[in-house]
């Protein structure tokens, strides 16, 4: 049974967890602009009644939650600002500290799985913000919040311990990929 284009791109946008243009995703699913477009219509019908709904703005579209989900959403939010962190959110907070502007490519690489669920969470606790790489626009990063930094006590990033072997043990690991890929 092959997938629909609806599917693949319902796939496609929880896999990404961000949004994404309309033209990427054509490029990755190798259809025209016009088909995705039709398909994003029928998604956003087939989903209206769900917990997802599709989003839109400009020419970017993006999961979301339905608005009628928010209380229960908003709930589970406040829980789990609450509770510890995670081994795997320690981890993934560690990359972002000390990389100090990293892809969630990048920390999916180093970390073997998706982060995108991660990288939320540490983004609704204010730990991590997103931004654009000043290297290329189309790129997103994560930083360390100043809250962040606060807490653990450090003016900048550079006063983390062993921030010079760690930074060069990940930039290892990072070349070792684009030497691989």
């Amino acid at each position: 049974m092959s997938l629909n284009l609806e599917s693949k791109i319902e796939g496609l946008l929880f896999y990404k967890g961000e949004n994404i243009s309309i033209s990427k995703i054509g490029e990755l699913l190798k259809v025209s602009e016009n088909e995705v477009r039709e398909s994003i219509d029928n998604l956003k019908t087939s989903l209206s009644s769900r917990g997802l709904v599709l989003m839109k703005k400009d020419d970017e579209v993006y999961l979301g939650i339905n608005s009628e989900m928010t209380p229960f959403i908003e709930s589970i939010r406040k829980e789990e600002l609450n509770k510890e962190l995670s081994k795997a959110s320690l981890e993934t907070l560690s990359i972002v500290l000390y990389k100090n502007g990293v892809t969630r490519s990048e920390i999916d690489y180093i970390r073997g799985v998706n982060s995108s669920f991660i990288l939320r969470n540490l983004q609704v606790r204010g730990l991590v913000e997103r931004g654009v790489d000043i290297n290329d626009n189309r790129r997103t990063i994560y930083k360390p919040t100043f809250d962040l930094l606060s807490y653990m006590g450090v003016s900048k990033i550079e006063e983390l311990p062993n921030y010079e072997k760690v930074v060069e043990e990940l930039l290892e690991v990072l070349k070792e990929d684009k030497n691989n890929g």
